[in-house]
């Protein structure tokens, strides 16, 4: 098979160019993609359980801490101690952050529109099918499933 008739090779392939759209975006604010994704998961007004963060963006925790400190530092975020549970830790957008968060939906918002405009609402829909099914395959292990069992 040809890698360019490999499902992979498209998503990934794909992926690596709309991540550096982003990412290009992103450095002329003075900040990344990955914060722009932080900030666009994080409750507007009350912010958002540190702990609920990874798991809301798919990030492992050591990745994901690294990014919140970076943030941090530039004034992005602040951290709170959770009303709720003391143990806990709320991360919270600065007026820097809140800004930040606009400027990363507009960018989602536009790139959305610019997709809409030029592929067709069918095409988008068999999209959306798709990587609902190949999420799907993915979370409930059926891709090597067979493979394992005949071990």
């Amino acid at each position: 098979m040809l890698k360019e008739n490999s499902i992979d090779h498209q998503l990934r392939a794909t992926w690596q160019v709309v991540s550096k759209m982003y990412n290009e975006q992103a450095i002329k604010q003075d900040y990344t993609m990955a914060m722009g994704f932080v900030v666009l998961n994080i409750d507007y007004d009350n912010g958002t359980p540190s702990t609920a963060l990874g798991p809301l963006m798919g990030m492992e925790a050591t990745s994901l801490s690294r990014i919140l400190k970076s943030m941090e530092d530039k004034g992005i975020i602040y951290r709170e101690k959770n009303p709720e549970d003391g143990r806990g830790v709320l991360i919270k957008l600065t007026a820097l952050g809140k800004e930040k968060r606009e400027q990363a939906k507009e960018s989602v918002l536009r790139f959305n529109e610019i997709v809409r405009q030029h592929v067709s609402e069918e095409d988008l829909e068999s999209f959306f099918n798709v990587t609902e099914t190949l999420s799907s395959f993915i979370n409930e292990n059926k891709i090597f499933e067979n493979k394992r069992k005949a071990s």
